[in-house]
């Protein structure tokens, strides 16, 4: 499968807010390092990660763009709040090896009227 077909079908699993499914994805030692956060490592420590996310805040990922190159795939979203991101995706067999992501943690925090960390 190649980077952009993977890409656009983990964003309709994002978008469902359906961690066990976003997590079949990923390969069993992937790393998921959102910047803003300490990275992910391990198919189960994302999927718990996902639905820790997705029930703390009601997440929608608009694709903007999505580019490839070779085992690569880049990501530009947006969301319906005007948050703006992006995400860069290796894919080894089919599957996320390595996500790394970027985005305003603090602006998505204020968007969702979550707490904002004081340390």
């Amino acid at each position: 499968m190649r980077p952009k077909e993977l890409i656009s079908r983990w964003v309709e699993a994002f978008n469902k807010g359906d961690a066990d499914e976003i997590a079949e994805f990923y390969h069993a030692d992937a790393v998921n390092h959102q910047v803003a956060n300490e990275p992910i490592v391990g198919k189960e420590a994302i999927r718990q990660m996902f639905a820790q996310e997705f029930s703390t805040a009601e997440m929608t990922c608009i694709v903007e763009n999505i580019f490839e190159d070779g085992d690569w795939g880049i990501l530009e979203w947006k969301d319906p709040l005007g948050l703006r991101g992006c995400g860069f995706f290796h894919i080894v067999d089919d599957k996320i090896k390595l996500q790394r992501g970027y985005w305003d943690k603090l602006s998505f925090l204020r968007q969702h009227k979550l707490p904002i960390p004081t340390e």
